[in-house]
C-alpha cells in the first residue's frame, strides 16, 4: 500500500491547456468578396480574392464563347437553309423545262413560230418568200436552206449554221448573225441594213453582189475580204455595195 502511494505522489499530471478566448479563424468559401473574410491572415485572403476572380473571369470566357459558338451555328443554319431552297428551285425549275412540250419553250415569233425552229437541224428546209420576222433560229443547222426572198427582219440566226443556205433578196435587217457560219451563201440583193455580225461570222465564199452592208459592225479582217469581192447595186435601197462596206 505503501509503495502505491510512493508511485502515485511521484507520477506529474500534465497540466490543462490555457484557456484561448481568441475566436477561430472561419473558413471562408473562396468566391465570397475579400472584405467578408475573417481570417487574420493576409496571405490567405489575398489567395482567396485571387482565386476568386480567376474563377469568375473563366466563367464569363467560357459564357462568352458559348454564346459566340451558337451565334456561328444560326448563321450557317441560314446559310445552308438558303443554299438548299435555291437548289431546290434550280431543281424544279429543270424538271418543269426537261417536260415542257420544246415547241412552247423554243417557239420564235412570226407565223411560223407554231413550229420549233430553234436548235433544229432544218437543213434544205424552204422558207422562201415567208415572214419570219423575229423569228428564232438560234444555234440551228440551216445548210443549204432556202430563204430566197423571205422577211427576215429581227431574226435570230446567232450560233446558227447557214453554210451553202439561199438568202437572196431576203430582207434581213437588223436580223442577229453573231457567231454565225455564213460561209458559201448567196447573200446577192439582201438588205442587211442593221443586222449584227459580231464574234466569228464569217462570209467566205459567199455572194454578196448587189447586198446591202449600210452599219453592220465587221470585223476588220471580214471587211477588207468582203471589199474584195463586193460588186452591184442594191435593187430594194440603191446603195453600192462596196458604198455600204466602206471600201477604199
Amino acid at each position: 500500500m505503501a509503495h502505491l502511494l510512493n508511485v502515485s505522489l511521484c507520477t506529474k499530471i500534465p497540466p490543462k491547456p490555457p484557456l484561448s478566448l481568441t475566436k477561430p479563424c472561419l473558413s471562408i468559401p473562396r468566391f465570397l468578396s475579400l472584405s467578408h473574410s475573417r481570417c487574420p491572415n493576409p496571405q490567405v485572403r489575398y489567395t482567396t480574392s485571387h482565386s476568386s476572380s480567376s474563377s469568375s473571369s473563366s466563367v464569363l470566357a467560357k459564357f462568352t464563347f458559348s454564346l459566340f459558338i451558337q451565334q456561328q451555328a444560326l448563321i450557317l443554319n441560314k446559310q445552308l437553309l438558303e443554299d438548299f431552297a435555291k437548289t431546290g428551285l434550280l431543281a424544279l425549275l429543270s424538271v418543269s423545262l426537261f417536260f415542257t412540250d420544246p415547241a412552247l419553250a423554243f417557239k420564235g415569233g412570226g407565223p411560223y413560230g407554231s413550229e420549233v425552229t430553234r436548235g433544229q437541224d432544218l437543213t434544205g428546209k424552204d422558207f422562201s418568200g415567208r415572214t419570219l420576222i423575229k423569228q428564232d433560229f438560234k444555234t440551228s443547222i440551216l445548210r443549204q436552206a432556202n430563204f430566197k426572198g423571205a422577211k427576215l427582219l429581227g431574226a435570230s440566226f446567232f450560233d446558227a449554221d447557214l453554210t451553202g443556205a439561199d438568202l437572196s433578196d431576203a430582207d434581213l435587217r437588223s436580223a442577229d448573225l453573231s457567231l454565225a457560219n455564213v460561209a458559201k451563201v448567196n447573200l446577192s440583193n439582201a438588205n442587211l441594213e442593221g443586222a449584227l455580225a459580231t464574234g466569228n461570222t464569217s462570209f467566205r465564199g459567199s455572194n454578196i453582189t448587189g447586198a446591202d452592208f449600210t452599219d453592220v459592225p465587221l470585223r476588220e479582217d471580214q471587211r477588207e475580204y468582203l471589199c474584195k469581192v463586193a460588186d452591184g447595186v442594191n435593187p430594194t435601197t440603191g446603195n453600192a455595195t462596196r458604198d455600204t462596206l466602206l471600201c477604199n
